[in-house]
């Protein structure tokens, strides 16, 4: 994904944000997405974060796997490290740019 008005309007909402921050480096289904926003204080029902989901999946920010019938979510980290690049690119182009490898910490 490389639209930023679609990753824009994708990031616009908190709840996509916290699940979004929720499948960072791991893979949930359903399910636990909402148990997990429930244990953070953000009561959301299986139907409206399935919807959430959709929307990041077709956004590219969300990667799906089945597993029988078990359907799992990760976050597509390369996906919203190239739309933050781009952003950073186009809005702020004489600023340095960290380059970090995977897992790297910044300084």
């Amino acid at each position: 994904m490389t639209d930023l008005l679609a990753f824009a309007k994708t990031m616009a909402d908190e709840t996509r944000q916290q699940i979004m921050q929720i499948l960072c480096c791991r893979e949930l289904c359903v399910t636990d997405v909402v148990e997990t926003l429930a244990h953070d204080g953000n009561e959301v029902s299986q139907p409206t974060v399935s919807h959430h989901l959709n929307l990041l999946r077709e956004a590219g920010l969300v990667t799906m796997r089945r597993d029988g019938r078990q359907v799992y979510y990760s976050l597509n980290q390369d996906a919203v490290a190239i739309c933050c690049g781009v952003i950073l690119q186009r809005f702020a182009p004489e600023q340095e740019i960290w380059s970090l490898q995977p897992h790297q910490a910044l300084p």
